[in-house]
């Protein structure tokens, strides 16, 4: 009786969307390192923001849609005098402090930059504060803000650890959409059946391709496609915050749901259940504003480079020991067409550690890349996989992202193979990192404010009871020029 016809039971919501929803709306962070972690996250992916702002390239991308518009109680992006709606704020924020690649990374069966969530976080948690200090209530204060950013790095990163979305084609963003959709939700005033409806909503779009991430098509949306995953995220937190209805199998639905669309059939599989663990075990990018599976090839490299340097005519091939998801998404050949194409080329980076002993922003762009040596040199290198290296980066015990690089010359002599197992903004390198994480900071600050401005901003910073405490609107305010 039932052919021809489909049934029109509305099911249950997929368990996946009730268990973020659950963990948003109800679970506590206890965790002194999770915060502690969050707020060095915190300055920073605003720093990264910072230095970004000096790239016209992205700066274009920035303030209202219309000019000349304005915006009550609107959100401020940090570092420059915009107040937008949160929306634009969202967008701009995210496209600014990923521009340059270079903050914190998440590498799993998927890999992301979960700090991405920032953007939607901030924007509607400063458009609230300056609603509520307007009105005379409380105002959300930075502490809220951390705590948003531990369960967004959570979500993006739980969902990462056991689930290759690129491995079908489809860009991480997706996960920066859904992780800002659940928090931005709650920090709106959702509940949980509202959460559920959110991530619905988030996955209902479906995904942009990897497409401008890779050869032969790499180009400069990699460095927005996050802001524009954060402010879509916003967007849809505040349609179903007006009571637009959700879709509660969007994952499982036979033929026209995620999984049977964009998944190849397959069901979401998870390690563990969401606490503080990702934000505790984040990466950070401190030494290099490289794509990450590169951090600790450049870092070899430059471990090398004066011994190499005043021997580039004496090079008879540099072989590259990497993993399998280096070689997969950033080992290529052939002409590197702009600066996007080139900040995702192993070949490229280890080629700039080689030369200059260093690697910055600048080193990416024309002026650089015209340097007939860095050709040279990627023409000599021969990139292998070490299956150990493959293994130990998805141990979760390890989690190591090695690389290593040896140079043999003519003559037959070689350097050492020089191997780093651990780039230096891993968990396990805490220690000697957070220093020069807290000296990038201050360094970036004094690229976009005064001198005298730059250090009340950044002692403030390193004060985690102080900043915790302090309003969001308040704390945006320091953070206009």
């Amino acid at each position: 009786m039932t052919a021809n016809v489909d049934i029109n039971s509305r099911p249950d919501p997929d368990e996946v969307f009730v268990n973020i929803a659950e963990y948003v709306s109800d679970y506590k962070v206890q965790s002194a390192e999770a915060y502690n972690t969050a707020r060095n996250c915190l300055i920073d992916t605003l720093g990264c923001g910072f230095l970004a702002l000096r790239f016209p390239e992205c700066a274009k991308h920035l303030g209202p849609i219309v000019p000349g518009t304005t915006v009550p109680f609107g959100s401020r992006v940090p570092g420059t005098q915009f107040e937008l709606d949160p929306v634009k704020a969202a967008w701009d924020i995210g496209c600014v402090i990923r521009w340059l690649d270079f903050n914190d990374t998440w590498l799993a069966a998927e890999w992301g930059h979960p700090s991405d969530n920032l953007g939607g976080i901030l924007a509607v948690s400063d458009h609230l504060s300056r609603r509520a200090m307007a009105a005379g209530d409380k105002s959300l204060v930075v502490r809220d803000v951390l705590e948003a950013m531990i369960k967004a790095h959570e979500i993006q990163g739980c969902l990462a650890l056991e689930n290759s979305f690129n491995r079908v084609g489809l860009d991480h963003v997706l996960l920066v959409r859904v992780a800002s959709a659940a928090v931005v939700t709650k920090l709106l005033g959702g509940d949980v059946g509202q959460i559920v409806d959110v991530l619905s909503q988030a996955f209902v779009d479906g995904s942009s391709l990897r497409t401008y991430r890779h050869a032969p098509n790499a180009g400069s949306r990699k460095s927005w496609a996050a802001g524009d995953a954060t402010s879509r995220a916003v967007q849809l937190a505040m349609i179903v915050m007006r009571g637009e209805m959700g879709y509660p199998s969007a994952l499982s639905a036979p033929t026209w749901g995620f999984y049977d669309v964009s998944f190849e059939g397959k069901k979401f599989e998870f390690q563990r259940q969401y606490d503080s663990y990702v934000m505790e075990n984040i990466l950070f990018k401190i030494s290099f504003p490289a794509e990450f599976h590169a951090q600790t090839a450049v870092e070899a490299a430059v471990a090398l480079h004066s011994e190499v340097v005043q021997r580039i005519d004496e090079i008879e091939k540099i072989v590259l020991t990497t993993h399998e998801s280096a070689i997969r998404i950033i080992s290529k050949t052939g002409p590197l067409n702009n600066p996007a194409d080139r900040d995702h080329c192993l070949q490229y980076m280890a080629a700039i550690g080689l030369l200059k002993g260093d690697l910055k922003a600048d080193d990416y762009e024309n002026s650089v890349a015209m340097d007939p040596r860095i050709d040279q040199l990627r023409d000599l290198m021969l990139v292998e996989e070490d299956e150990r290296f493959s293994r130990e980066y998805l141990e979760p015990d390890k989690r190591s992202i090695a690389n290593g690089i040896q140079v043999f010359f003519k003559d037959g002599s070689s350097t050492e193979k020089k191997i780093v197992e651990y780039p230096i903004g891993h968990r396990r390198r805490r220690e000697e990192g957070i220093p020069m994480l807290e000296t990038k900071f201050l360094q970036n600050l004094e690229v976009r404010f005064p001198k005298k401005k730059a250090e009340e901003i950044y002692e403030l910073c390193l004060d985690q009871s102080k900043l915790e405490d302090m309003p969001v609107s308040v704390f945006m305010d320091l953070l206009v020029i």
